[in-house]
């Protein structure tokens, strides 16, 4: 008994093999010990992390540069890998996964160097002498779970992120597309690090072994199901996960559209990739009064899109498997269908259909379509269409569309969902500039662009205190008094930029530096030249306002003290005094080295 339990598959392998994901082969361990073999192989890539050599910008544009080599160079085999994978044409697929990752590359190239850089955060009184920044630094050893609808795009988008934010990568693609899989492996170890960047093939049996081990982040496209199962084994250690998983999008159409345009748009979002889009509209809501003009239009548009014969369309794909089809298959039984319908199990092939008076409650409305099957929901008006969405668990997207601004900002308050795109389908997927991901069941986390390099970076907090000045320090130590508090209250509560209070004490501060600074120059003006500082003589200063600037002059041609290098770059304060009548500033006080400066930089203190 005890050594057939030993054998029995583990809860998650069973649950994963149910969701239709079989292994293929493997290329780790079939061996009496998978676990010290897949084990072997992540402690190979984290010692290369630990080696240093991922973090330096030089080397992450370098191999982000390499990546870029690769999609160009050898375009027409990752082409051929997903239209065989998919019956996709090589048009399609360039357009729909390797402009994107083109777009996403050029992108992280340009800007990287300012994403890696320390950012200043704001201090109060108590820091204002300290260095305080935050430093992204890298995670460390990062898993991506790769999808079989867009095998290439899903895969390489977030590891173009975790390379930027300086990780080590473990890649796992989908092995329901062997073909894009057996490419990602043979590539990337030509043109990336072959100890940082790690594709590692398999199926159910080689992801369980994955998830034993410990990881820094892991990200999983995919359905929820599987989502759990990811979660679960990552809560072991602790580690964060993305999950861009999926659910029923619903899509608006508002009386006050056009519906032409609308239509349109939706059956481009809902058929192309044969509706395998996790953000495709799953379900139309419409008043009943235009259920049957919506069904006619986008009949118009699937024959303008395809042409009279689908089947023979290069631009219509297939279901991606048996199994798939035949549960798509089994959605349109007892269902009302206005058009399509027609289905081939040899080929796998599914029509463009559309189907009406669709009941809440049957199981095509219970489940993600995940194909090109279209309900169409009718609802009396917005109002019952928020109600019907809020009822259900939080989509990936939510789609409306109307010519009344007002409606479509209702809408998008009164609902929750990973993303909005008004008027249009997806194309917000598109935006690098916008976080791509979902909220409660359909996710959590985002990436994209810069988000992508923000999920795979660690934000650390950085003060940098001198070991001088501990008088003030004595504020923090014991023993404790109400003296102390409300000196802690003063430093902590009040802000350096803000209020008048700190205004004050910066001017105050300046004139100090100033008077000494107006007594350095002096003395050496009257070693080199004659002073040239100027007192102007104003009848009536009463109502002044007092301003501050410093200008930095070169540091060769200024040295104030024989303390000092020159090398060093000095700032001079200079007060001015500006009337209210005609707005006019007169120095008063001006060093003048009688030598052309090369820069001045001003700032303001305020009004006190």
């Amino acid at each position: 008994m005890a050594r057939r339990t030993e054998n029995k598959p583990s809860r998650g392998v069973q649950k994963m093999a149910m969701l239709g994901c079989t292994s293929r082969g493997s290329l780790i361990g079939s061996g009496t010990q998978p676990d010290k073999a897949m084990e072997s192989r992540i402690q190979r890539v984290r010692e290369a992390f630990a080696s240093g050599r991922s973090r330096p910008l030089r080397f992450r544009l370098q191999q982000l540069e390499a990546l870029r080599r690769m999609v160009q160079e050898r375009e027409k085999d990752i082409l051929g890998a997903i239209a065989a994978d998919l019956c996709k044409s090589e048009l399609n697929a360039y357009s729909q996964e390797l402009i994107t990752i083109l777009g996403e590359l050029d992108l992280v190239l340009e800007n990287l160097p300012e994403w890696v850089t320390a950012k200043p955060a704001k201090k109060n009184l108590l820091t204002m002498l300290d260095e305080v920044y935050v430093q992204p630094e890298p995670l460390g050893v990062v898993l991506i779970i790769g999808a079989w609808n867009y095998p290439f795009v899903i895969t390489m988008q977030p590891l173009i992120g975790a390379i930027a934010a300086g990780n080590a990568v473990i890649i796992k693609p989908s092995e329901l597309c062997e073909k894009t899989a057996k490419v990602l492996a043979e590539l990337l170890p030509q043109y990336l690090d072959q100890d940082l960047y790690v594709v590692i093939n398999g199926g159910v049996q080689e992801t369980t072994e994955l998830l034993k081990q410990r990881f820094d982040h892991i990200l999983y496209t995919g359905s929820t199901a599987v989502g759990k199962i990811i979660m679960e084994a990552a809560a072991k250690h602790l580690t964060p996960v993305t999950l861009e998983l999926g659910g029923k999008s619903p899509c608006y159409v508002d009386r006050d559209c056009d519906l032409d345009v609308a239509c349109r748009r939706i059956a481009w979002g809902k058929y192309m990739n044969c509706g395998q889009t996790c953000i495709a509209p799953d379900y139309v809501l419409c008043e009943p009064s235009l259920q049957n003009d919506i069904v006619q239009k986008i009949k118009e548009t699937v024959k303008e899109f395809y042409g009279e014969n689908i089947k023979e369309s290069p631009d219509y794909e297939r279901i991606i498997n048996l199994r798939h089809f035949k549960r798509i298959q089994s959605l349109l039984e007892g269902q009302k269908i206005a058009f399509g319908g027609e289905t081939d199990e040899a080929t796998r092939y599914i029509a463009p259909t559309v189907l009406t008076d669709v009941d809440p409650q049957t199981k095509v409305m219970q489940e993600e379509i995940f194909g090109p099957i279209l309900p169409i929901v009718p609802v009396r008006d917005a109002d019952e269409a928020i109600k019907f969405i809020n009822n259900r668990e939080k989509p990936l997207a939510f789609y409306v569309f109307s010519r009344n601004d007002k409606l479509i900002r209702r809408m998008i308050d009164s609902t929750s969902s990973g993303g909005v795109t008004a008027n249009d389908v997806i194309m917000h997927f598109t935006l690098s500039s916008l976080p791509f991901g979902g909220v409660g069941s359909s996710g959590m986390g985002a990436y994209h662009g810069k988000h992508s390099f923000d999920t795979f970076s660690h934000q650390r907090p950085c003060l940098l205190k001198s070991l001088k000045r501990e008088g003030a320090n004595k504020l923090r130590y014991p023993p404790n008094s109400q003296s102390k508090v409300n000196w802690a209250k003063f430093f902590i509560l009040k802000r350096f930029n803000r209020g008048k209070l700190g205004l004050l004490f910066l001017a105050v501060l300046g004139v100090m530096v100033a008077v000494l600074l107006k007594d350095c120059l002096s003395r050496r003006s009257r070693e080199d030249r004659k002073p040239t500082t100027s007192w102007p003589q104003r009848p009536d200063t009463r109502h002044t306002e007092l301003r501050g600037a410093a200008f930095a002059l070169p540091p060769p041609q200024i040295a104030v003290s024989p303390r000092f290098s020159t090398r060093h770059v000095y700032c001079l304060l200079v007060l001015e005094v500006t009337s209210p009548l005609n707005g006019s500033p007169r120095p008063l006080v001006r060093a003048d080295s009688g030598r052309p400066q090369r820069r001045i930089c001003v700032f303001a203190f305020s009004s006190l």
